[in-house]
């Protein structure tokens, strides 16, 4: 008489399995082939010397590829290679420091574009996929789920503290290397581009959505985005049965930091605060707020509604011009 051994799983548990694997599978497929491992350079007097490197993703028919700004910090050109063994020399279009994301243009042919889609429409708990070149990796796949939204996180870039706002948050194992790659739902549709922020141990993607789409057609027109700056870390929250009833919103942003001489500290906005309104508009993520803070507010009265200790409070912000650096 046979015995079943005790590591086989029942069908159900094997299917699901299956579904999982072959999810993986097909987006791995699907869109490895547009991520490049990317290397920038630096002329010394050596010659050449690579400073940078990470991943970008083709998302263009001319060759545009998105990567981090941090990935191309200072560069000016570099090389991008392809999982085919294909490559081509890129030269930098822009870079937006706040959003860490830069376009480069590859100088000869590259693969077809990847189909971006829509982070708006992911929800927490969704699986989602990172395809990138962590550690001089090619075409490295790691899965997770979507383990938050409307993230600002706070980053060091040498000398000058940055936030990254409105970011993805994922279980998906991030390393060196990913940083500029791609994270895509199970249908393939690049949702996000990876920022391996060292120290965090988070895994972290900005969003592709309206707002990242006017960063990139900036980039692509002027090289650069002008944005305006608050200086504050923050994250969604839902109101409390009695707030919603007092200032008739269901969500805010709780300020979990103020950065150091910046608009919102001059401002008097504190940790603690709930945000609910800036220049009269309800604000319930990071990308709600981030949406107003383009050019147009550089050094304008920004008027914000806070709850703070259950009273609302007025204040008025003046934001200055986000720094390139």
């Amino acid at each position: 008489m046979s015995v079943e051994p005790e590591f086989f799983q029942d069908p159900d548990e094997q299917q699901a399995l299956d579904a999982y694997s072959q999810a993986v599978i097909r987006v791995a497929e699907s869109v490895t082939p547009h991520v490049a491992a990317i290397e920038m350079m630096s002329t010394g007097r050596r010659g050449q010397v690579r400073i940078g490197s990470g991943s970008a993703v083709v998302f263009t028919a001319d060759g545009y590829m998105l990567t981090n700004a941090h990935v191309v910090a200072g560069l000016q050109s570099g090389r991008a290679v392809f999982a085919d063994g294909k490559q081509t020399d890129v030269e930098l279009v822009g870079a937006d420091p706040l959003s860490d994301l830069a376009v480069v243009r590859g100088l000869k042919s590259t693969p077809p574009p990847a189909l971006l889609g829509d982070a708006d429409t992911l929800r927490v708990g969704q699986l989602v996929i990172a395809v990138g070149n962590p550690l001089g990796l090619a075409g490295s796949v790691t899965a997770g789920v979507v383990s938050g939204l409307g993230r600002s996180i706070p980053v060091r870039a040498g000398e000058h503290r940055r936030v990254i706002e409105d970011v993805i948050q994922t279980d998906a194992a991030l390393n060196p290397g990913n940083s500029g790659g791609a994270l895509a739902d199970t249908k393939g549709r690049i949702v996000g581009i990876n920022t391996a922020v060292a120290g965090l141990g988070l895994g972290l993607a900005v969003p592709i959505n309206t707002t990242t789409q006017r960063i990139i057609a900036s980039l692509l027109r002027d090289g650069r985005v002008r944005r305006a700056y608050l200086g504050l870390v923050s994250t969604p929250i839902p109101l409390d049965a009695s707030a919603v009833v007092r200032t008739g919103q269901k969500e805010g942003l709780r300020v979990v930091e103020v950065i150091a001489n910046s608009p919102a500290e001059k401002s008097g906005l504190l940790p603690g605060d709930l945000v609910l309104r800036a220049q009269g508009r309800a604000v319930s993520s990071a990308e709600s707020l981030q949406k107003l803070l383009f050019e147009g507010a550089i050094g304008q009265a920004f008027p914000l509604t806070v709850l703070r200790d259950g009273k609302t409070v007025q204040l008025t912000a003046f934001p200055s011009e986000m720094s390139q650096q």
